[in-house]
C-alpha cells in the first residue's frame, strides 16, 4: 500500500461498481451523494445524519449484485437495462412506470417469447420484484456490517426502496418510520437521473407529482426551493475529489488489518451476480496464494478484487459467453475502478491482467508474454482452474483430476509452470477435516446449501441429492433458521464468509 486506505475511497469505489450493475453512468452514485448532501443543507437536516446520508448515498444499490439473477429471470433477459429502464420511473405513477418498463421486457426474443415475460411481469412481477429487492436490501445490510459501517446506515440501506405511501418495498413502510437518510437519498437520486435524462423542466413535474406519494413532500418542497442549485451539484464534472472532500469529519481510515476483510467485500459482492460463482474470489485468492507463497501479499488482494467489474455484464442467458464483448471488458473495469484509489491502484493493474494470455489471446488488452509478470500468470492459471469448476445450478462440480487434465490440455495461452504451480496447489487428493459445521448445520444441510447458494431451485436440491421435494424444503427452512438469514444472497454471504462452498 502506497498511503492509509480511506473508508470512503472504498466505499466510492465500490459505488462506482454499483453503478455499473444498475445501467447508470460511472460516477452517478457520486454525484448523488453529493446532490444528497446539498438537499439535507437546503432542507435544514440535522448535522448529526450528514454521515448516515453520506455513506447511504453511495452504498444504495452494495445489493445490486444479489438480485441480478433474479431481476434477468422478470426481465426475460438483460437485468441492467432493465434496471436502467426502472431509474428514472421508480417511484412513478404505475401507468408511467409500465411504459417505460414493459419495452425491455423479452428484448431480443420471438414476439411469443416477450408476451409470455410481459404476462408473468404483469401478474407476479411485484411479488417477484418484492423478494429481489428484500434480497438486494438483506445482502446491503451484511455488506455494509462487514464493512464497519453505523447502525443509521444500515437501516437507511434496509429501507432504500420505501416509499412516502407505504407503496414501497420491501417491508411497505411508510412516512416518518422511513429513515430520514433513505428519504433523502431517495429523492436525491431522482433529481440526478431525471435531470441528467430529461431536463430540469421534468424534474420540477416530477417533484411535485411524487410528492406525498414516493417522496418526502417536505424534502420534496425544500429540493423545488433550491432545485438549479440541487441540478448543478448534480451535474458535477469531477465529483471523486469532491465526495473525498464533503466526507464528513473525522475521517475514517481502514486500518492495516481489516484490509483483506474489507477487500473480500469486494469479492463477495462481485461473486453474488451470479449463484454459478459463489465464493469464486475467495478460491481464486487461496489457490493463488498456496501455488506462489512468496507472493501472497499481491496476489491474495489483487485476486480478491479482480471480478469487480463483472458488476457490468448482464446475467442473461448467453451474457457469459467468452466472446461476449461485456464479459471481456470486465477486467478493464476492475482496473479502472480501482485506479481511483491510490492504495489499490497497483492491485488493479495486476486484477486487470487476469485474463491475458501469454499467445495474445486474452483480454482485454490482448497483452503477450513478454508483458506479463509471473503474478500475473499465477493469477491466471489460478482463475482459469477456478472457472472449469463453475457449473450450473444442481450440477456436481468437475471432479479435481478431470479439471487438471483440462487445464493441461485445453491449449489455454497460460504459462505452464504457472499451471503446474496452481495444480500441485489444488492438492487433488485429499479434503480437509472439518470437527463441526457453523451454526449447528448438518453434513447434509451444508449439501442442499451449496446447491442453493449457486442458484438450485428447491426441486433441483431434491433432484441433485435423490430426496422429495418436501425434504428439500424442510432443509432449507432449517438452514435458514440456523443461519438467521432469508434469503439465496444472504446464505450465500453466510456460507463464503465460513467457507462452506
Amino acid at each position: 500500500m502506497t498511503r492509509p486506505l480511506r473508508l470512503a475511497e472504498v466505499i466510492a469505489a465500490i459505488s462506482l461498481a454499483t453503478d455499473l450493475g444498475m445501467g447508470q453512468p460511472l460516477e452517478q452514485g457520486l454525484r448523488t451523494c453529493l446532490t444528497a448532501l446539498e438537499l439535507a443543507d437546503a432542507a435544514g437536516v440535522e448535522p448529526g445524519l450528514r454521515r448516515e446520508i453520506y455513506y447511504a448515498a453511495l452504498l444504495r444499490f452494495l445489493g445490486c449484485t444479489a438480485d441480478a439473477q433474479e431481476s434477468a429471470g422478470i426481465a426475460g433477459g438483460d437485468d441492467i437495462a432493465f434496471r436502467a429502464a426502472i431509474a428514472p420511473v421508480l417511484g412513478a405513477p404505475p401507468r408511467q412506470f409500465l411504459s417505460a418498463v414493459l419495452p425491455t421486457l423479452g428484448a431480443g426474443s420471438s414476439l411469443r417469447s416477450r408476451a409470455v415475460v410481459v404476462s408473468a411481469f404483469l401478474t407476479g412481477g411485484p411479488a417477484r420484484m418484492r423478494d429481489g429487492v428484500r434480497a438486494h436490501c438483506e445482502a446491503a445490510e451484511t455488506l455494509a456490517l462487514r464493512l464497519g459501517l453505523p447502525d443509521g446506515t444500515r437501516a437507511a440501506l434496509r429501507a432504500a426502496f420505501e416509499s412516502w405511501d407505504g407503496s414501497g418495498f420491501p417491508d411497505g413502510v411508510a412516512g416518518e418510520d422511513i429513515p430520514l437518510a433513505a428519504r433523502v437519498v431517495f429523492l436525491a437520486r431522482d433529481v440526478e437521473v431525471v435531470s441528467r435524462l430529461h431536463g430540469t423542466e421534468a424534474l420540477q413535474e416530477v417533484l411535485r407529482s411524487r410528492a406525498g406519494h414516493s417522496l418526502d413532500p417536505a424534502l420534496a418542497e425544500a429540493a423545488l426551493r433550491h432545485l438549479d442549485r440541487l441540478v448543478d451539484v448534480a451535474r458535477t464534472e469531477q465529483p471523486w475529489d469532491e465526495i473525498l472532500h464533503r466526507e464528513p469529519l473525522p475521517h475514517a481510515e481502514v486500518p492495516a488489518e481489516s484490509v483483506e476483510e474489507t477487500l473480500t467485500v469486494f469479492a463477495d459482492f462481485a461473486d453474488l451476480k451470479s449463484p454459478r460463482r459463489a465464493g469464486f474470489s475467495r478460491d481464486v485468492a487461496s489457490l493463488a496464494c498456496a501455488a506462489a507463497p512468496t507472493l501472497a501479499a499481491t496476489l491474495r488482494p489483487a485476486a480478491l478484487v479482480q471480478d469487480l467489474g463483472r458488476a457490468a455484464v448482464p446475467s442473461g442467458p448467453g451474457s457469459d459467453r467468452p466472446d461476449d464483448e461485456r464479459l471481456r471488458l470486465h477486467p478493464y473495469y476492475s482496473e479502472r475502478i480501482l485506479a481511483h484509489v491510490p492504495a489499490l491502484a497497483s492491485l488493479g493493474r495486476l486484477a486487470g491482467l487476469h485474463h491475458e494470455r501469454l499467445d495474445g489471446s486474452g483480454y482485454y488488452r490482448g497483452a503477450v508474454a513478454g508483458e506479463l509478470p509471473w503474478e500475473a500468470r499465477v493469477l491466471a492459471a489460478a482463475d482459469a482452474f477456478r472457472e472449469l469448476s463453475v457449473t450450473e445450478a444442481g450440477q456436481e462440480p468437475t471432479a479435481s483430476q478431470a479439471t487438471a487434465q483440462l487445464l493441461r490440455d485445453a491449449g489455454h495461452g497460460l504459462d505452464h509452470d504457472a499451471v503446474d504451480a496452481v495444480l500441485a496447489a489444488a492438492g487433488v487428493h485429499g479434503q480437509r477435516a472439518r470437527p463441526a459445521w457453523p451454526a449447528g448445520l448438518t453434513e447434509r444441510e451444508v449439501e442442499v446449501l451449496r446447491l442453493i447458494c449457486r442458484g438450485a431451485t428447491k426441486k433441483e436440491v431434491a433432484a441433485a441429492l435423490v430426496i422429495s421435494p418436501s425434504t428439500a424444503d424442510h432443509h432449507v427452512r432449517h438452514i435458514y433458521t440456523k443461519t438467521g438469514c432469508s434469503s439465496r444472497a444472504a446464505a450465500t454471504l453466510f456460507a463464503v464468509e465460513h467457507d462452506l462452498l
